[in-house]
């Protein structure tokens, strides 16, 4: 359609120049004393044509010959710039190939180009290849390549002179990005050499979007476990799991272990109260934290009392059979009672007896019955749940220990074969 348009519009002027000149009697009348020169109009317009157009095309043809230099200097930059990508891109390719001396020396090549393209970019002739905004960023990831084939060949020395070359270069607005990246690597080249203290370091000095990056909380838990810092990297592990860094089985298993290392560190009952009201609702609803924290106190000897209210919750959901009680939790959950058992108040009396009468099966809660009736000397009936309840354990030291109640308890009724065997039995489990 356009090319139709356009051949109407030129048999259009042809048919308009054909009506202007095919009539026109109009003469130009040139004097120059003595003579008189007389042409016709359409040739004096044709010969002014002609002379515009002679003058354009000489015009032309000095500019392009005046502008040689200048575009033999753009050419120049151009090759330049091309050995300069050329030669970052080579040091990559080298450092994921693990040539590191190669990666290093392609980028001292790059930042040399680098370095003559400035200072063409600096002379009055203007390279359009070049941009001078990309120079900061192309100068500082160039020495981050060195600094990372440094690290790799353990030169910590060219590392660190290039990691702060990198630093100076992205100072720059337009660099920020980048800087943030610098900040990143050297993070991660510090917990390479387990210094955790500059690797936490170099994540503070993060601008506050980039610290809440999951790439940051990573490090900060890795760094932050390096340290000994179990509060923080509690804390961190809560952020990750917050942002699904992890999948929830993962995310449980990380924030269950550290909230165990937590409670672990406190050396007094008041620590290990303060860390446990540290933990979240959902930590402290964990069996295995608990059991464990009761455990802990008891150790510590701490409030009986306090820690049996922590368990009262996992007692009765193992009452309940709840899945999440197995067997090995349902053992140390027995032991924790056990340990209390000289402060055990008739409240939890009556719970473990209730509890053992509904399933007189249960050779734990037996064995828990029994070594409660034996604290408060009720002889008989010990004897009588710990008889049933030794040669059903499985756990080999709550078993060992049945055997021993049940070998003083032969004693007290001055039957010696009968603690003898009590004994054998204790010594063989």
């Amino acid at each position: 359609m356009r090319a139709a348009l356009w051949l109407l519009a030129l048999f259009g002027v042809a048919v308009a120049v054909a009506l202007f000149a095919g009539n026109n009697q109009a003469v130009v009348s040139i004097f120059w004393p003595p003579h008189r020169v007389d042409i016709s109009f359409n040739l004096m317009v044709l010969l002014l044509a002609g002379l515009f157009l002679l003058l354009y095309l000489a015009l032309r043809a000095m500019s392009a010959l005046f502008a040689l230099p200048d575009q033999a200097q753009r050419w120049r930059a151009q090759q330049k710039e091309r050995a300069m990508y050329g030669g970052l891109m080579d040091s990559l390719a080298h450092l994921l190939a693990g040539r590191y001396i190669r990666a290093t020396k392609s980028a001292h090549n790059a930042l040399a180009q680098e370095k003559s393209l400035a200072q063409l970019a600096d002379s009055p002739v203007h390279t359009d290849g070049h941009s001078l905004s990309r120079a900061a960023q192309l100068r500082s990831l160039a020495h981050l390549l060195v600094a990372e084939s440094a690290q790799s060949l353990q030169n910590r020395t060219v590392r660190d002179q290039h990691l702060q070359l990198a630093l100076q270069s992205s100072a720059q607005r337009n660099a920020l990005e980048l800087r943030e990246g610098v900040h990143f690597r050297a993070a991660r080249w510090a917990l390479e050499d387990r210094d955790a203290d500059a690797a936490l370091d170099w994540l503070t000095q993060l601008p506050q979007g980039a610290a809440r990056r999951t790439l940051a909380l990573r490090m900060k838990l890795r760094a932050a476990r390096q340290a000994r810092q179990t509060a923080q990297a509690l804390e961190t592990a809560r952020l990750l799991a917050k942002h699904r860094a992890f999948s929830s089985v993962a995310a449980q298993s990380i924030v269950r272990g550290l909230a165990l290392e937590l409670l672990n560190e406190a050396h007094d009952p008041v620590q290990l109260q303060q860390a446990w009201q540290s933990l979240d609702d959902s930590e402290r609803a964990m069996p295995e934290l608990v059991v464990h924290a009761a455990a802990r106190l008891l150790a510590l000897h701490g409030d009986a009392t306090l820690a049996r209210s922590w368990l009262l919750e996992v007692w009765e959901r193992m009452l309940l059979l709840d899945a999440s009680i197995n067997d090995s939790l349902r053992i140390k959950l027995i032991s924790v009672l056990e340990t209390g058992l000289d402060s055990l108040d008739a409240a939890w009396l009556a719970r473990i007896e209730t509890a053992q009468l509904s399933r007189p099966r249960d050779a734990g809660l037996q064995y828990l019955a029994g070594m409660a009736c034996l604290n408060r000397q009720l002889w008989g009936k010990a004897r009588q749940l710990l008889s049933q309840a030794a040669p059903a354990l499985q756990d080999k030291t709550l078993q060992r220990n049945a055997w021993r109640a049940l070998a003083v308890l032969a004693e007290q009724r001055e039957d010696e074969a009968a603690a003898a065997q009590a004994y054998k039995r204790a010594a063989q489990d």
